[in-house]
């Protein structure tokens, strides 16, 4: 595989509205991002991922655009944007931006033509279909509940709207729509962006008459033609959210001869804490073999055809240290070794803003505090199924969205440094033992180990190119595997669970020293040994 910058960076994702306000409007701005480059470089990050900054009324948090060569008032003026791109440049830092193409806000200039009559130019700019029978369509379900038919009076006519009924669908059945979305690539591209993340990008090829959504017949060649006419002439990082797919269908977005994307986030082992076919709010506990298991399939089955992307969190998911690790007891020990885990595999690492400090989920008493309109339209829907409260309350402590969106926790100083206003969502309150400054300070912190698993991707060739082989695939208990490139030779032990396990590996090394560990005094004989509750260490072998 030909060697690209982006198979050794590693990418942070801000989520620009919790990050830093610089105004004291209690609101995440480009500004407050600028202030804390500093600290971004000290991380060893060497992209930042920009959820979205566009023109938009935030129905769903600035992912239903009104105007995409624009900027969201609340975060700044495109001369904040311009500064933030060159400012970030002059750091080694590339700025990708998130593309959000499927569908728009309701208020753009094109959706508002497109509603105006049946014959208006813009009216096959988006999807547009007839009753049946007085009412829907079809049966497609929008993914924030009920269906994706809006009625309209005006035409009477439904539009489509697999999300929010504010985030319209793009119909890129037209050709228009592509040529209206490639000069707005372009116009990005031209200044000097790093490259896009493709926002449920999966779902452009839709045929809402035959109820596909996801992965549709013409997809591929969509792609194909946006690479040729936007960033397939610069040298840009590209991802696609990608839903559904599998090894195989990865390869299709990503095998380099195939001229379509760097690579894709699959969300295979992100399911695996929901019960078999049921909705993400139905959950059960995860099985460490299942998560093995994936993985693993992932690691071989792309090696050197296509490129994977490692994340456990986004804004779109709980922290990873309160799902997965142990938020409590062994906070600081789990979110290392839950690090440890996925950035010495294969692939490019994705940091989610505060999992660097291991952020934890956020637990409000009401119902009435949350802002997500997903977890909002879930709550109103279990209720009217005669769900409990508790239960639905439960499955959003877990899984909510807003786990991930509540304000970055800078240091101990109220709403934890992140505002001197009213924060537009509730600080964890745990914002005065968590937080930046506290964790700069302490060399033995998360911070500082993500550091080191980052300086670590930079120097050793066999964390990036490395084949992977899975070890004790079937322990419940220590999640373990080799990296090796040429006579480099990585081995990565991992306690998953609270309490102590045995390893234990029957290869002999005639050399074995430990690259890093999350405990002070690891044992270099720990090749065969107990490990301590989510005991995590890096060995070097020979």
């Amino acid at each position: 595989m030909e060697k690209k910058w982006w198979h050794n960076s590693v990418v942070y994702q801000i989520y620009p509205r919790s990050f830093m306000d610089s105004n004291a409007d209690g609101i995440g701005d480009l500004k407050g991002i600028i202030e804390k480059l500093d600290y971004l470089k000290l991380l060893g990050i060497d992209v930042i991922w920009l959820s979205p900054v566009y023109k938009s009324p935030n129905d769903d948090n600035g992912y239903d655009i009104s105007d995409y060569c624009d900027i969201m008032e609340e975060f700044g003026t495109m001369n904040d944007m311009d500064k933030l791109i060159s400012e970030a440049n002059n750091r080694g830092i590339k700025i990708v931006m998130d593309l959000v193409v499927n569908h728009t806000s309701d208020e753009h200039p094109w959706f508002i033509e497109s509603r105006k009559s049946k014959d208006n130019p813009f009216r096959d700019y988006y999807v547009w279909r007839n009753p049946v029978n007085g009412s829907e369509p079809n049966d497609i379900p929008s993914v924030f509940s009920g269906s994706a038919w809006e009625y309209d009076k005006q035409t009477g006519q439904y539009f489509l709207h697999l999300f929010s009924k504010r985030q319209p669908d793009l119909n890129w059945e037209n050709p228009k729509v592509h040529e209206e979305v490639y000069n707005m690539m372009n116009f990005w591209l031209d200044k000097g962006i790093g490259g896009f993340r493709m926002d449920v990008i999966d779902l452009i090829g839709k045929i809402p008459d035959q109820e596909i959504t996801a992965n549709g017949p013409k997809l591929h060649e969509y792609l194909q033609e946006m690479n040729k006419m936007t960033f397939g002439n610069h040298d840009v990082l590209t991802v696609g959210e990608t839903w559904g797919a599998t090894p195989e269908i990865a390869k299709l977005y990503s095998d380099p001869a195939r001229n379509e994307l760097s690579m894709i986030f699959q969300f295979e082992h992100i399911g695996l804490d929901q019960q078999e076919g049921k909705e993400k709010w139905d959950l059960k506990p995860l099985n460490l073999l299942d998560l093995k298991e994936v993985f693993n399939k992932w690691q071989t089955q792309l090696d050197g055809k296509a490129w994977n992307s490692l994340f456990w969190n986004n804004h779109d998911l709980p922290r990873i240290v309160s799902r997965w690790g142990n938020d409590q007891e062994y906070r600081i020990e789990s979110a290392k070794m839950l690090a440890t885990i996925l950035h010495l595999m294969q692939g490019t690492p994705y940091i989610y803003q505060g999992e660097e400090i291991g952020m934890t989920n956020i637990r409000f008493e009401s119902i009435d505090e949350y802002d997500d309109i997903e977890t909002k339209n879930m709550y109103n829907d279990r209720i009217s199924k005669g769900y409990k409260h508790e239960d639905i309350m439960e499955s959003i402590y877990t899984k909510g969205r807003d786990n991930a969106r509540t304000p970055m926790q800078w240091n101990a100083e109220k709403y934890g440094g992140f505002t001197k206003g009213n924060p537009w969502l509730t600080v964890n309150p745990n914002f005065t033992k968590i937080n930046v400054e506290q964790s700069i300070n302490d060399p033995d912190s998360i911070f500082h180990h993500y550091r080191q698993l980052i300086q670590l991707r930079k120097e050793n060739p066999a964390i990036v190119y490395g084949y992977f082989e899975m070890l004790a695939e079937k322990d419940e208990k220590v999640f373990a595997y080799i990296r090796q490139y040429n006579d480099e030779k990585l081995l990565i032990v991992a306690n998953f669970t609270n309490e102590e396990s045995k390893f234990s590996h029957s290869e002999h090394y005639d050399e074995v020293s430990i690259l890093l560990s999350n405990y002070k005094d690891s044992s270099l004989t720990g090749v065969n040994s107990n490990l301590r509750p989510y005991e995590a260490i890096v060995y070097k072998v020979k």
